[in-house]
């Protein structure tokens, strides 16, 4: 499998030992940077051009996932979810990385490289890469709303539309602030 990678300076160490340890699985890795140490780079070109690879490959048939990291993977994610297509998700052990693939069908994962060992990421990114989709339909019914949602803006309707009950008068007629 192909495995995109994109960083910022604080992922550059947990970057370089994660290519060593998936491309001696025998996955092919696509570095998108950074090359080399910068406290002061930005991650948002790195993780994006890391996912839009990881869009453009699964388009063409190939099969690709991507890894984002950063200090604490949280920008790393949300750089990644403005390319269209991409799903990334922010993993923090096993279990997370495991959904993201089984429930949402993600395509990135993000971690945290100053939340968590080089062996509990690699532990993360092996599960992420080894669990499929479930395919159920509850979950793509919901990953479909999603891809509709990034190409037209609508949503399902709001089941709360054309109620008259306004719950927060209600709430507020009954406040009793001496109640504690």
């Amino acid at each position: 499998m192909r495995i995109h990678i994109g960083t910022d300076h604080a992922g550059l160490e947990f970057s370089t030992q994660i290519q060593h340890h998936l491309a001696e699985q025998g996955h092919e890795v696509v570095d998108h940077g950074p090359i080399e140490y910068d406290a002061l780079d930005d991650y948002p070109s790195f993780c994006i051009r890391a996912a839009q690879a990881v869009v453009r490959d699964q388009a063409a048939g190939v099969e690709a996932l991507g890894v984002v990291f950063g200090g604490s993977g949280n920008g790393e994610q949300i750089a990644a979810n403005k390319v269209l297509g991409v799903r990334a998700a922010l993993v923090w052990n096993i279990s997370t990385a495991e959904l993201a693939r089984e429930h949402n069908d993600a395509n990135v994962i993000s971690i945290g490289a100053r939340q968590h060992t080089f062996g509990e990421a690699a532990s993360f990114i092996d599960r992420f890469i080894a669990t499929p989709f479930s395919g159920e339909e509850r979950h793509a019914r919901r990953i479909g709303q999603l891809a509709a949602y990034e190409q037209d803006g609508v949503l399902l309707p709001d089941p709360r539309a054309g109620h008259t009950r306004n719950t927060m008068s209600d709430a507020s007629d009954s406040f009793d602030p001496e109640a504690g």
